[in-house]
């Protein structure tokens, strides 16, 4: 007979689970009691949101939900940021915490660790939250948490599991429910969009990131249509260097402008989040007419207006227009709005992102299919206003959606196991990194092959130039940064700086290229001088 705490591990293993983000504690030992014998690796951080961040890297690099282990209380409640970004962006993620024993919960009675309503708390930030009361609890809320983390539209859930609970024995035969079907797409629905598409003129498509592992049906679809190809932050790698894409925001006058001149749009896997849509918080959207909307979320689709919605698997749904759409004559017309609205794009960014996005192009020709990782760090802006990535889904970061700083470093620690085969660029600010900067120590101890590039300007420099532009007096945007050397050289981590130009990161590159186990390059930025 095993334990409750004991079944629970054996079940993640049973559904794929092969790696648990954790750091033990005296609310967590019934859990570990089954960990060391079940196969499952389990890394260990050095926070409690370094632990999410990692579930979250994890989760985006394979496809599969990332897992992460977490005490009572402050485990539980410092994991919550992560599961907002999570949630922001559509990741699935499985977080399983303990919680004080049974008569005492709200109670209020100063229990170490205690919450007034921890399962409330985590309730508001995850899909679903489960408690495991007895044992015949067990299977169904671990059941629950996989349909809510992996099917229709994913994000976080939340198991808890009472302190007097997950040394109880497990009694129950073992038995996994299956998960109800996906829906499925209206087929009147599928041939008025075939209908659509097939007698447009000037179609334009837009790309989110839940379409980003399906990159031949969009491309397919795209070159049937002769339809240039927007891609979203999450969605970049789709199109890479094709002649139909347009790896650029749709904040950006140039693609609005685009988007403006279709007569229809066709919107696949995006939410119309204001962090790609109105980067600039203009209050507008770009105008789109005759809009066709395909999502898995019935909820998604009903929050913005469209001619046309189609709920379903959006893989599914392209595999369909693909085999219903004929190939246009294809006179070249979609080619070249798609490349004049590269060009216009690329102008209008302006010499300080164009002159990042460079340093992100060269970075990606000496490191092809690598997957970056982002925090919030002027590269990764000027990259989710304009940048080309060569790997589908191989380019995220913490920059849209939520926003949580100090993501970067343990987001991209959870890709590199996700993926050992890939190689793995963190890109983060000195502001961002620390945040974050004890994660590095997870890095050296796994020897994971990952380079941290650490863009150092000395502060906040967005913050700054936003303060400065509302009239503000600026405070608090200038927190002295680390020596990154002695960082590095403090976790046995290879270090080397350069200045801010593509030629002198590749050099420095060049020289790490053959660095077993994680590296790091300090950027020197430049001091732009920027006014309100």
């Amino acid at each position: 007979m095993s334990s409750i705490g004991e079944e629970l591990v054996f079940q993640l293993a049973k559904r794929g689970v092969d790696t648990v983000f954790g750091i033990p504690g005296v609310h967590t030992i019934e859990l570990y009691r089954g960990l060391a014998a079940s196969g499952i690796r389990h890394v260990n951080p050095r926070h409690e949101q370094g632990a999410g961040f990692m579930a979250d890297g994890y989760a985006r690099a394979s496809g599969r939900p990332g897992v992460a282990f977490v005490i009572t209380g402050p485990g539980l409640t410092n994991t919550l940021t992560a599961m907002g970004q999570a949630r922001a962006d559509s990741v699935p993620m499985l977080v399983v915490s303990g919680v004080n024993t049974l008569p005492s919960l709200g109670k209020g009675l100063g229990h170490l660790h205690e919450l007034p309503d921890q399962q409330a708390l985590v309730g508001l930030v995850a899909l679903r939250s489960d408690r495991v009361e007895t044992s015949a609890d067990l299977l169904p809320a671990l059941d629950r948490a996989f349909q809510a983390c992996s099917s229709g539209r994913p994000g976080p859930a939340h198991i808890e599991v009472p302190l007097d609970v997950a040394g109880n024995t497990f009694d129950q035969p073992d038995k996994t429910d299956a998960f109800p079907p996906r829906p499925q797409p209206d087929e009147r629905k599928i041939a008025r969009a075939v209908e659509m598409l097939q007698t447009s003129q000037r179609p334009v498509i837009l790309a989110g990131g839940g379409i980003r592992r399906a990159p031949e049906q969009v491309r397919d679809l795209a070159e049937k249509l002769d339809a240039p190809v927007v891609q979203t932050v999450n969605a970049r790698g789709l199109m890479h260097g094709h002649p139909l894409g347009v790896p650029a925001s749709p904040s950006l006058q140039a693609i609005r402008d685009l988007i403006g001149a279709a007569d229809v749009v066709l919107a696949v896997g995006t939410e119309f989040g204001p962090t790609d849509y109105d980067m600039y918080a203009t209050g507008t959207m770009p105008r789109m007419r005759n809009l066709i909307r395909i999502d898995i979320s019935e909820d998604q689709l009903s929050r913005h207006p469209s001619e046309l919605a189609i709920q379903g698997d959006a893989d599914g749904v392209l595999n369909q227009l693909n085999a219903a759409i004929q190939p246009s004559l294809n006179d070249g017309t979609g080619t070249d709005c798609a490349d004049q609205a590269r060009q216009q794009a690329f102008d209008e960014i302006g010499p300080q992102m164009q002159a990042q996005t460079l340093l992100l192009n060269a970075l990606r020709d000496v490191v092809p299919e690598a997957i970056m990782v982002g925090d919030s760090a002027q590269p990764i802006y000027a990259g989710n206003l304009y940048y080309d990535h060569d790997r589908p889904g191989g380019w995220f970061n913490a920059a849209t959606g939520f926003g949580a700083l100090g993501y970067g470093i343990p987001a991209a620690i959870g890709a590199a196991l996700a993926e050992p085969d890939a190689p793995v660029i963190c890109i983060t600010g000195d502001g961002g990194a620390q945040f974050s900067l004890p994660e590095l120590m997870v890095a050296k101890d796994e020897e994971l092959p990952i380079v941290f590039l650490v863009w150092n300007n000395h502060g906040y420099q967005e913050i700054e130039t936003s303060m400065q532009a509302a009239g503000v007096t600026v405070l608090g945007c200038d927190p002295t940064p680390p020596d990154f050397k002695a960082i590095a050289a403090s976790c046995a981590i290879p270090f080397c700086a350069c200045v801010s130009e593509a030629d002198a990161l590749v050099a420095a590159l060049k020289t790490v290229t053959d660095t077993p186990g994680p590296v790091m390059i300090e950027i020197q930025a430049p001091n732009y001088a920027q006014s309100g």
